[in-house]
C-alpha cells in the first residue's frame, strides 16, 4: 500500500498493523489454522500495543518493550518526519540511521522491531 497520502498518525496505524501480521505470520509457522494457544498468544500480542507522543518522537511499544521511535517532528537535522528508527533504549532511539519512512512506504520490519542496516 502507497503510505505517501497518509498522514502521520495514519501512517503509524498502518505500521503496527503490519507488525501484527508478521508476528501472524511468525506464529501460524505455515499452518492454515491457529491452534488455541495460537488465537490466544495473537490476542494477547495485538492487544499490547500503546504508542507514546512526544514532541519528537512516536514511541511504539509492544508487551512492555520498545519495538522502535517515529520521527514526529520536521524539525529534526538528521531524520525526516515518519522516518522509522531503532530503539536504542527505554526513552531513546539509535539515531544512527533511518530504518524507512513511514509516510514513503516500503520498509523492511519484524515484528521484534525494524530490521538491521
Amino acid at each position: 500500500m502507497n503510505t505517501t497520502d497518509m498522514t502521520l498518525d495514519n501512517a503509524v496505524d498502518f505500521l503496527v498493523e503490519a507488525i501484527k501480521e508478521d508476528y501472524l505470520t511468525y506464529t501460524l509457522h505455515g499452518k492454515a489454522e491457529p491452534s488455541p494457544v495460537n488465537v490466544k498468544m495473537i490476542a494477547e500480542f495485538n492487544e499490547s500495543f500503546s504508542l507514546v507522543r512526544g514532541s519528537k518522537y512516536i514511541k511504539i511499544v509492544k508487551n512492555g518493550s520498545v519495538w522502535g521511535f517515529i520521527v514526529a517532528t520536521e524539525k529534526d537535522k538528521q531524520f525526516r518526519k515518519g522516518d522509522i528508527l531503532k530503539a536504542a533504549g527505554w526513552a531513546a532511539p539509535a539515531r544512527n540511521k533511518a530504518r524507512g519512512n513511514v509516510l514513503d512506504g516500503g520498509y523492511s520490519i519484524a515484528w521484534t522491531g525494524p530490521h538491521y542496516l
